[in-house]
């Protein structure tokens, strides 16, 4: 097995290919599974950012390589997060229109079970530049268990007073629905550097409390700046993240460092009312 690049406690980070590195993995040990994979985004367009044009570009890695090799590539990710979850574990994956199709047509394929499909709806999203389409404003996040036979977890009282933490009362008996309003990364989430596609802390926050419990396995294989290892371990999860971007990996070993991060992660209102869920 290849040594980790970073390891504390329960927070392990691995540096390199992921299909290479998960088919190391002997077991089935994960509990949890978040996917933020390749958007296939990056072909040459513009985008709108802090109000300004902007290549669309994010790197080679987010190029698409055309139809039969995105659908193998993702196919064989799919195939390696299936082989180490355990029966009763379930798998996340984060997508725009450009990839998320293809995704749940292979998860079929591959006999998951899809539970929900999540819209985040951005309501701070940056407008569309070209004026010939709708204004792109939200993702789809596919929730999936290993099989129609898994008895996954969902944390559903849990889930029923999340939205109102000064007076949960109010929202007694109410079920959360499928469409999240989460904003875009606030500018204190990226003091050590960004990921082009990080996620806000509060999307992973609601999935990783809905889905896992404490001291469960939780695995990220496109790992990024690690917003998901930093709420795993403010929910005293157990991490494992694997990126080949060593420039990342690093900026998510700081975020795990930071010791404001549950701090970052639960806003002071609703801190002390959320925290003894965890």
């Amino acid at each position: 097995m290849i040594e980790p690049y970073f390891k504390d406690r329960d927070f392990t980070l691995y540096l390199g290919d992921t299909l290479e590195i998960l088919n190391q993995f002997d077991d089935t040990k994960f509990d949890l599974i978040f996917v933020d994979p390749p958007y296939f985004l990056s072909s040459g367009g513009i985008t709108c950012s802090s109000g300004k044009m902007v290549s669309v570009n994010k790197g080679e890695w987010d190029k698409s390589k055309g139809f039969d090799e995105d659908i193998m590539f993702i196919d064989s990710w799919l195939k390696a997060c299936k082989k180490v979850l355990r029966e009763n574990g379930s798998i996340w994956i984060s997508g725009t229109l450009h990839v998320i199709y293809k995704v749940g047509y292979l998860l079929e394929k591959n006999s998951y079970d899809i539970i929900n499909d999540i819209i985040w709806f951005k309501p701070n999203a940056p407008p569309n530049l070209s004026c010939k389409y709708f204004t792109h404003s939200h993702e789809i996040v596919l929730w999936a268990r290993k099989s129609k036979k898994s008895s996954h977890t969902f944390n559903y009282k849990k889930m029923k007073i999340w939205n109102n933490p000064k007076d949960k009362l109010k929202n007694k008996d109410k079920q959360m629905r499928s469409v999240w309003s989460i904003p875009l990364i606030p500018k204190e989430e990226k003091e050590f550097g960004k990921h082009p596609t990080q996620k806000p802390l509060e999307l992973l926050n609601r999935i990783i409390s809905s889905s896992s419990n404490k001291g469960d396995w939780v695995l990220d294989p496109f790992v990024g700046s690690g917003t998901t290892g930093v709420v795993s371990s403010v929910l005293n999860r157990k991490f494992i993240g694997i990126d080949a971007n060593k420039e990342y990996l690093d900026v998510a070993i700081k975020r795990f460092k930071d010791k404001r991060k549950k701090e970052l992660l639960f806003s002071s209102e609703k801190k002390n009312h959320l925290m003894k869920f965890i």
